[in-house]
């Protein structure tokens, strides 16, 4: 915290990422984050205790099993099955979370964004592909944009009844 390594500030700001599976895993979480907070504090003899906030935080998505099969198999249909995976959990937060939560049949799924030859290379070597946030990621724009639109408008055809 602070504007200069040298000052010592009056107040400091620490940002955290808090992902889980489980909503109760979850609480579990931010309740020892907060356990160990303000153990530190006191160890250190701060003059008062830390002012501890969950400011945000984006619940687990959840695809509801049937629509998600559903969609899967319409796209497969679409783009073969070889090209619709079914990938593990995986630890990133969407607002839409919420939607699920309330009742409404949920399912995120991905659109592949990179040209299948460097898709493939990766795959066989084991090598990571750069994540959406990467500074090094690259798509291919106009093939992601054509699956991107083919997939929703698939999705919204097979939801809202063919016409």
């Amino acid at each position: 915290g602070g504007t200069k390594h040298n000052i010592i500030p009056d107040e400091v700001k620490l940002q955290l990422t808090v992902r889980s599976y489980k909503d109760d895993v979850r609480k579990r979480l931010l309740a020892a984050i907060e356990r160990i907070i303000q153990a530190e504090a006191a160890a250190a003899g701060a003059p008062k205790p830390p002012d501890v906030k969950a400011t945000e935080g984006t619940p687990a998505t959840y695809n509801d099993p049937a629509l998600t099969q559903r969609l899967a198999s319409v796209l497969a249909g679409a783009f073969g099955k070889q090209n619709v995976e079914e990938i593990r959990p995986v630890m990133g937060g969407e607002d839409f979370s919420e939607y699920g939560r309330a009742g409404v049949p949920a399912a995120i799924f991905w659109v592949g964004a990179v040209e299948p030859k460097k898709y493939d290379a990766a795959k066989a070597a084991g090598t990571p592909l750069p994540s959406l946030h990467s500074p090094l990621f690259a798509p291919d724009r106009e093939r992601t944009l054509r699956t991107g639109v083919s997939t929703m408008t698939l999705a919204a055809m097979e939801l809202f009844g063919k016409p």
